[in-house]
């Protein structure tokens, strides 16, 4: 995630009294992830990886770092963005 061809492309802020405080998209290299969110949670912001609705009515992720230190970076790369 040190590579600069991992960039916040762009942030949708959610105005209000919600758990939920941005709506994130992530460019890595040629390609556009969609999905992660900025959320508020009892210990602070963290980022939500990006979700899908199954058929059986629970939500799945669908993107997910190999590493703890991959998630790490990528959180911090979303949050310092959030947070500009």
């Amino acid at each position: 995630m040190e590579d600069n061809s991992v960039q916040v492309s762009r942030i949708y802020r959610i105005d209000g009294d919600t758990k939920l405080k941005a709506f994130v998209d992530i460019a890595v290299g040629d390609f556009i992830i969609k999905g992660f969110r900025v959320m508020q949670g009892s210990k602070g912001l963290f980022v939500g990886m990006p979700q899908e609705k199954s058929k059986d009515g629970k939500w799945y992720n669908t993107f997910y770092p190999r590493s703890k230190e991959t998630r790490q970076n990528l959180t911090d790369l979303v949050l310092a963005a959030y947070q500009e």
